[in-house]
């Protein structure tokens, strides 16, 4: 008999499934020589610091740096009461233990995900048994029936991933080091109050560090004037077409005023075509999506996407067979895969308008070893979804275009380039026109991809033609955009240098690890920095908050914000990950690390960056006003302002985390309420515009007309 250990219980399903093991008991199936139990993600944590030590209970300074000796690991807690184990996971991993130590068991199977989390999850609890039987490893990329039948024929011994978990622990171990040393000397050091704790992670510090350097980009920003000469000419068959000024120095201009002559020098003159040249150029489709680049594509479309939630889609997907394992770094396929990705084209294009049009090839812009690491881009198998949810359809449907993508023609288009000299004037300049006609759609046809064509007519050189109209434009230089999750993904993936999907030493960095976080970790990352407070949303865009901002102005230990020094950490454990470098060296690094900035943080001047208000003051219940929706009485409650009839169903209310007035960094105050419910509207001071300029402004509270519900509205001073 042999026991296999899937990472949840929906793995565990797919596997007997493929192995026609329908018998079902508490907590595994058994059938045909086999046993599949399942844990639930991570059933052991590493201990607490107070498990160690009781003194550690109450945190306090002289207690750090604190550096267990061995680490040890338990039962993981409970989540709504840490100070218990978890009953659903004690109980499954009594249930794991006791089927490993059956007697008939000879063989043990990890058949937990391929990477560090996976195999820390399954070596976590299969070691944990102390048991003299031999471990193997089932790795696959899918959970199809063929692939799982065709990984259990080809198992490797588990200890041949010992590196792998070497790099699972180093991470834990060291994401623990810091976390729990520098969060509570921090917190000791420059807050006030108890019940919530100043969050310092190895990873969460350099990702607010890009979004802070954003904001102050933005607010640092100085509007400049520029203007440009756009002419007009008409040719001898009257047909128009417009050209821009330019000289070496670009077609934007400072001075206004130069432009202005050469404006009146070119009135109504005639000129003459010097320059045509029209050349076809090839469009390739975007590569096949990673994590990062699925996550920001998503995000970047559709409204009320985030990260996190684009991997627990993906994730869910992964998990009912219909893709390829989704946290990869790739861009591309296994050169081995050719077969099997040219059977799941064939099931694919079966009923598409456009089948006759894909052709199944075999190109390094699709399959490329030295473009894999450990895992393939994500893919669709060649099961097809019958049934999907809606959050699932938009993910597989991307998934699934951009693998299409790949076998449909190359699009082509053509550029045709104009350059117009004026007659019988000197000037520095010429005028430059171009034109853009798609030629051959191609792959552009699966997403209906609509190409912005700028038509020339058709005229030739040494043709005439005349200035019709001429003006001077004037522009303004825009600031940097914020932050937005695709463009955040973008920059923790390349570790902050710029981006070329075909620039090879950008694709060998991040294909090394050099980067901030994983694929797995970034959504995480982000999600908890809003969470803790540190960033907030508007809209798309990512913004840092003033605890945030003062916790990168104040704490000293300045390499926690360097991407640099994050990098080569991520970097070190992907080299331990293939056994280039021995888990103790980083651990070494990381006790000195931690160590030292404890001592730094220490030393620091005193100051407080945040109070923790432990016994807010009880909402009252005066009555701010009349309620504009029913006429009861509008008072405070804990989470708003609302409605005494709330319970007969009267639904007004102004919320205290209202996501209108935090994108303008206000909250709503008594005094606000009041003046809304008594003069339909309140002089509001200290708002905050996108830029991260402080204006004021009258804002009211007013119901859609046609909807049911309320939303706000700004003047200003007349």
């Amino acid at each position: 008999m042999k026991l296999i250990l899937a990472e949840k219980p929906s793995v565990a399903k797919n596997i007997a499934d493929a192995l026609g093991i329908k018998g079902k008991r508490d907590g595994y199936y058994e059938g045909n020589d086999y046993i599949i139990t399942w844990a639930f993600g991570h059933l052991l944590q590493l201990y607490d610091a107070k498990d160690y030590d009781s003194k550690m209970a109450r945190w306090k300074m002289e207690h750090f740096p604190f550096i267990p000796t061995k680490f040890e690991y338990k039962v993981k807690s409970n989540p709504k009461n840490r100070q218990w184990a978890d009953q659903g996971a004690k109980k499954q991993l009594a249930i794991i233990h006791q089927l490993m130590k059956r007697k008939d068991v000879v063989e043990i199977i990890s058949a937990c995900d391929f990477d560090r989390e996976g195999q820390l999850i399954g070596d976590s609890i299969i070691y944990r048994a102390r048991l003299n039987k031999p471990v193997s490893r089932l790795l696959l990329n899918e959970w199809t029936k063929d692939e799982v039948l065709r990984g259990l024929e080809s198992l490797q011994p588990n200890d041949e991933l010992r590196p792998l978990q070497d790099a699972g622990v180093s991470r834990q171990w060291a994401d623990w080091l810091i976390g729990i040393n520098l969060t509570s000397v921090a917190t000791l050091k420059y807050q006030k109050g108890r019940g919530k704790a100043l969050n310092i992670g190895r990873v969460l510090l350099p990702t607010l560090k890009i979004i802070y350097d954003r904001d102050k980009e933005i607010e640092n920003f100085v509007p400049e004037d520029y203007f440009k000469l756009v002419a007009t000419f008409k040719t001898n068959n009257n047909e128009l077409y417009e050209g821009t000024y330019v000289e070496e120095s670009g077609e934007k201009f400072k001075q206004k005023e130069a432009l202005e002559i050469v404006n009146q020098q070119i009135q109504q003159k005639e000129a003459v075509i010097t320059h045509k040249k029209v050349e076809k150029k090839k469009e390739f489709p975007p590569f096949l999506f990673n994590l990062s680049n699925l996550q920001g594509y998503i995000t970047n479309k559709y409204k009320g996407w985030t990260s996190d939630k684009v991997l627990k889609v993906a994730q869910s997907l992964y998990e009912k067979k219909f893709i390829t394992y989704p946290r990869t770094s790739s861009t591309a396929l296994e050169e081995s895969l050719v077969g099997k990705t040219a059977r799941v084209l064939k099931t694919l294009a079966e009923e598409l308008p456009y089948k006759d049009e894909i052709k199944f090839m075999k190109t390094k812009r699709v399959f490329n070893n030295t473009k894999v690491e450990s895992h393939s881009a994500i893919i669709p198998t060649y099961m097809k979804p019958k049934r999907l949810t809606a959050d699932e359809q938009i993910i597989y449907t991307a998934i699934k275009n951009r693998f299409i993508m790949q076998f449909m023609p190359i699009a082509v288009y053509e550029e045709t380039r104009l350059i117009t000299k004026i007659k019988d004037v000197e000037l520095n300049g010429i005028f430059e026109s171009k034109g853009k006609v798609q030629l051959e759609e191609g792959w552009k046809k699966v997403e209906s991809i609509n190409s912005k064509d700028k038509l020339l007519p058709l005229v030739e050189k040494d043709e005439l033609v005349e200035v019709a109209e001429s003006d001077v434009t004037t522009h303004v230089t825009k600031p940097p955009k914020p932050h937005t999750e695709k463009t955040l993904l973008r920059v923790m993936e390349t570790c902050g240098k710029g981006y070329d999907e075909d620039d090879e030493e950008i694709v060998g960095s991040i294909l090394t690890g050099f980067s901030i976080g994983t694929p797995a970790t970034r959504a995480e990352t982000i999600k908890k920095l809003k969470d803790v407070g540190y960033i907030s949303t508007q809209g798309k865009n990512l913004i840092s908050t003033e605890l945030g901002r003062k916790l990168v102005e104040t704490l000293p230990v300045k390499s926690l914000f360097d991407l640099e020094f994050t990098g080569r950490l991520e970097k070190t454990l992907s080299d331990i990950q293939k056994g280039i470098v021995p888990k103790t060296a980083f651990l070494e690094t990381i006790y000195k690390f931690t160590t030292e900035s404890v001592e730094i943080i220490k030393a620091d001047q005193e100051v407080t960056i945040h109070e923790v208000k432990s016994n807010a003051a009880k909402p009252s219940h005066e009555i701010l006003g009349t309620c504009p929706n029913c006429g009861g009485n509008i008072i405070e409650g804990r989470k708003g302002f609302g409605c005494s009839n709330w319970k007969k169903g009267c639904k007004f209310v102004i919320w205290k985390n209202d996501k209108y007035l935090q994108a303008l960094r206000k909250k709503p105050t008594k005094t606000m309420v009041k003046n809304i419910l008594k003069n339909k509207k309140a002089y509001v001071k200290g708002l905050t515009s996108k830029q991260g300029k402080k204006f004021n402004a009258y804002l009211s509270y007013e119901k859609n007309p046609d909807k049911d519900y309320y939303a706000w509205k700004m003047e200003f001073e007349k």
